[in-house]
Formats: structure tokens, C-alpha cells, sequence
């Protein structure tokens, strides 16, 4: 099988790079910067796992019919990157979007046919370094995709058996929906609230009314997902709000991150989209209400000092 990996940035470098050194056969569809920067230094991790260097192919023009494409771009980037693959979406390709949330599963599908459209989903952290060395900043690297319709189940399989190669042991999802949702709850309370308080987690629950407030975000993105047809299970819900109440925490979303940078950043996307099905919902959500009106003012700041 030929896979497509759209960038060779933290998450698809992290990915595609331990595929390409399985032998598995990877392009990296990618500027021509990023393509001459390969070409000089090699593909490079820095992984607590075990660090990386090796030759990768590289193209800055999608080939034609590739088997399968992984997606790991940021929402704010998907219009492009759709236009980039749309050579390589044959027949038969899946896509396997890693992108935050689950909007984008409705313009994928627009674009390309639903029935060529995975769910999937990562939870890893990686970071680009200056000299573009892919840099994991701990243990964990999962990643999970499945079908959405039954007809996608042997392509599924069939990817997850080339994937399994790649030696982080991938996962088969059998409800890939429902763990895309537990992760857009997660994931909007956590950079909803770390972007608003301007925090990591560990200094907003020290606040005197931090940890409710908390818990309250989490219970709005819960009776959203819950009026969607995803309600958390009691297992996940625990989960996420151990993670969101850790005293001494010093986890922030990436979102806070590319805030604090001055750069663009997925609140429509994420805080955006919950507060919207929210409001179809017919649901009161006030903490999401503050939390998109805060990134929407930082963003109308960044574009008046010429942000892009």
C-alpha cells in the first residue's frame, strides 16, 4: 500500500517517519522549504521512545491514487490541504483525518465522498524544533482510526494491519465516532479554559472557584455531546476531569500555546463548533459563550496588528 502523509510536521512526521523506518512505502507531501530541509538533515526525532534520523521521499505535488492519506494539518489549514491531496484521492483512497474536533468530517466528506472519509483520532505530544527535528515530549503516542459505515471495515483493517507496523501499536477503533466526541469534549473544556484563565490546569484549580468552574465547561461540552447522540462514557468522564482538577498541573492546550505565540489558532473549530451545536441544541452554555468571545477578540487583536 501507498501512503500519503500531508506534512512532515510534529504529528505527521511523528507518525509517518516511524512508518517509513518499518519499511513501509510513505511519501511526505510537502512545501519546497520543508522538502529541501529534509533533503539536507534527514527526517529527525528526538523521542524519550528512541530518537530517529532517516531518509524520507518527499514531494511538493500529491501523486495520483494513493491508497491512503493521513491528515494531520491544523483546522485552519484544511481548505489547503484538501486542495493538496485532491490528486491523490483515487478511487479507492481512504483519508484518515487527525485533525481536533469533528467539523471537519463534514467538509472532508463534501469534498471527497464520504465513503473514502476514516475517523480517527491521536493523542501525542510532539513539538517542531528550530532546526525542524521532530521533538516528543513523552510516552505517548496513540493513535486510532476506524470506519464510520460498515463498508469502510475491510479498509480499515487492511490500513490497520500495514500501520501496526509502525511499532505504535495503532488502534482499530470499533466505535471511532463515539472516541472522537469523548475527545471533542476533552479537548474544548481544556482549551477553553486554559486559553480563558491564561493558565495551566494546576493554577486554575488552586483559584477559589477554579475547579467548579471546571467541572462546569465540562458539564456543558457533555450535555452537547449527550443532545448529539455521543454522551461520554462514565469510564472517560472520569478520565477527563481527573486530568482537568490535577493539583500541580502544568498541562496547557496547544491552543493556549499558539495563543501565546501570537499565531492563529482552532477556536472556531473546537470552542466554536461545541458552543454552535449547543445552541441547536437548545442548551445554556454560558462558559463556552465567555470562552469563544475571548478568542474571537484575541484573534480580531491579532488581525489589527497584522497577524495572517
Amino acid at each position: 500500500m501507498r501512503l500519503l502523509v500531508l506534512g512532515a510536521g510534529g504529528i505527521g512526521g511523528y507518525f509517518g517517519g516511524r512508518l517509513a523506518a518499518a519499511g513501509v512505502d510513505v511519501r511526505f507531501l510537502v512545501r519546497p522549504r520543508r522538502a529541501a530541509q529534509l533533503a539536507e538533515t534527514g527526517l529527525v526525532i528526538k523521542s524519550p521512545l528512541g530518537d530517529l534520523t532517516l531518509t524520507v521521499k518527499t514531494v511538493v505535488e500529491a501523486p495520483p491514487s494513493v491508497d491512503a492519506v493521513l491528515l494531520a494539518c491544523k483546522a485552519y489549514d484544511l481548505e489547503g490541504a484538501m486542495a493538496a491531496i485532491a490528486p491523490a484521492i483515487g478511487p479507492s483512497t481512504c483519508i484518515v483525518p487527525l485533525l481536533n474536533g469533528v467539523r471537519h468530517l463534514d467538509h472532508l466528506d463534501a469534498r471527497f465522498g464520504a465513503e473514502r472519509v476514516l475517523g480517527g483520532l491521536c493523542h501525542i505530544g510532539v513539538a517542531l524544533g528550530p532546526a525542524g527535528e521532530i521533538q516528543h515530549l513523552n510516552t505517548l503516542q496513540r493513535l486510532a482510526f476506524g470506519a464510520r459505515t460498515h463498508s469502510q471495515q475491510d479498509a480499515a483493517q487492511a490500513l490497520h494491519e500495514l500501520v501496526e507496523r509502525g511499532g505504535f501499536a495503532p488502534v482499530l477503533s470499533q466505535d471511532i465516532l463515539q472516541e472522537m466526541w469523548e475527545k471533542f469534549v476533552f479537548l474544548t473544556t481544556y482549551a477553553g479554559m486554559t486559553t480563558l484563565m491564561r493558565a495551566p490546569v494546576g493554577a486554575i484549580v488552586q483559584a477559589q472557584d477554579g475547579e467548579a468552574l471546571m467541572r462546569q465547561m465540562l458539564g456543558e461540552c457533555v450535555a452537547t455531546a449527550a443532545a448529539s447522540g455521543y454522551i461520554p462514557s462514565q469510564d472517560a468522564y472520569a478520565r477527563m476531569f481527573t486530568t482537568l482538577s490535577e493539583r500541580g498541573s502544568t498541562g496547557t492546550a496547544s491552543m493556549l500555546r499558539d495563543l501565546q505565540r501570537g499565531g492563529p489558532t482552532e477556536h472556531e473549530h473546537i470552542i466554536g463548533d461545541m458552543l454552535r451545536r449547543a445552541h441547536e441544541a437548545r442548551l445554556d452554555a454560558p462558559l463556552l459563550r465567555v470562552s469563544l468571545a475571548h478568542m474571537q477578540a484575541y484573534e480580531a487583536t491579532r488581525m489589527a496588528h497584522g497577524g495572517e
